[in-house]
C-alpha cells in the first residue's frame, strides 16, 4: 500500500514563515521556534502579530491546521495481471458448471493462495502463458476462500494445476514452481491443440462430485444431473446397438431360411 501524506496549515498570511536554521535570528525577530520540523524546515511564530508579547504568555499557540491524506491501494498480486480468459471461481458449484460448459476447450484450474510465496512468484508467468493461449480457459481457485472444496478435491500442495479437456475430463494434474515451469509449458503444448472429442465435457470425476455433495459444497442432485447429455448419448448408443443386433439377427435368419 502506498501512502502519501500532505499537511496544509491554514493561518493568516505572514503569521507563519520559515525561520533560519539559527534559532538566535528567529528569537531576535520575536519569533518562537517550533521544536518539530515542517516540510524539512522549522516554523516560526510571530508573537507580536499573534498578541503574545508577554514573557509569561502561554507557550501553546493556537494554530488551525488541515491534513489531507491521499491513500492509493495497489492491486493485489493475484488480480494485477489477469487476462480476459482468466476467471476467478467463487464456489464449488461455479467450478462444476464452468468445466461442464467448456466444451472441447482446454481448461486449466489454478489453485493458489494469497499467502503462498511460490504462487506469487509464478503468477506473472502463468498470466503470460494465458495471454499466449486465448482459446484456453484458466479458472483460478483461491485456496483460502474455498478450503472445504479444495480438501474435497484432495488439493494439499500449492501452487497446483489441473488440466481438463472435453469428454476426456482431467488429462493431467501437477504442482510446479518457477524452477519447474517447463512442466506447465509442456502440458500446455500437449493439450492445447484443437481437437474434437466425442461427447460433452466431463468435468470433475463422479467420485469428486459425490464428495462435494456430501460436504454440502454442491447440490445433492448435482452429481445426478451433471452428465445428462452423456447419459442420453450412452442411451442412444445402446439403442443403436440394439437395433443393429436385431437387424443382424434378422439377416442371419433370412440367410438360414434361404439356404
Amino acid at each position: 500500500m502506498a501512502c502519501s501524506l500532505k499537511s496544509v496549515f491554514c493561518v493568516p498570511e505572514g503569521v507563519l514563515g520559515p525561520c533560519s536554521s539559527k534559532t538566535d535570528k528567529a528569537k531576535s525577530k520575536g519569533c518562537s521556534v517550533l521544536s518539530n520540523a515542517f516540510m524539512g524546515e522549522s516554523v516560526a511564530l510571530d508573537e507580536k502579530v499573534l498578541g503574545y508579547c508577554s514573557s509569561k504568555a502561554s507557550s501553546n499557540v493556537p494554530v488551525h491546521a488541515q491534513a489531507t491524506i491521499c491513500v492509493s491501494k495497489a492491486l493485489k498480486w493475484w488480480k494485477k495481471n489477469l487476462k480476459p480468459n482468466m476467471i476467478e471461481i467463487h464456489s464449488a458449484q461455479e467450478l462444476v458448471h464452468s468445466l461442464l460448459n467448456a466444451g472441447d476447450s482446454l481448461v486449466v484450474v489454478d489453485f493458489y493462495s494469497p499467502g503462498c510465496g511460490g504462487c506469487k512468484a509464478l503468477d506473472s508467468k502463468i498470466c503470460q502463458i494465458a495471454e499466449m493461449h486465448p482459446n484456453a480457459t484458466f479458472l483460478r481457485v483461491n485456496y483460502d476462500e474455498l478450503k472445504n472444496m479444495c480438501h474435497g478435491l484432495r488439493i494439499h500442495v500449492l501452487p497446483f494445476f489441473r488440466f481438463y479437456r472435453g469428454a476426456e475430463g482431467r488429462v493431467c494434474s501437477f504442482s510446479c514452481t518457477n524452477a519447474t515451469i517447463k512442466k506447465f509449458k509442456d502440458a500446455m503444448a500437449k493439450h492445447s491443440n484443437e481437437r474434437c472429442s466425442f461427447g460433452p465435457a466431463k468435468g470433475l470425476e463422479e467420485s469428486e462430485l459425490k464428495i462435494l455433495a456430501s460436504m454440502g459444497e454442491i447440490s445433492v442432485n448435482s452429481s445426478l444431473m451433471v452428465y445428462p447429455k452423456q447419459e442420453k448419448l450412452e442411451n442412444l448408443v445402446n439403442d443403436f446397438s440394439t437395433v443393429w443386433n436385431t437387424m443382424s439377427n434378422s439377416r442371419g435368419l433370412m440367410h438360414d431360411a434361404m439356404f
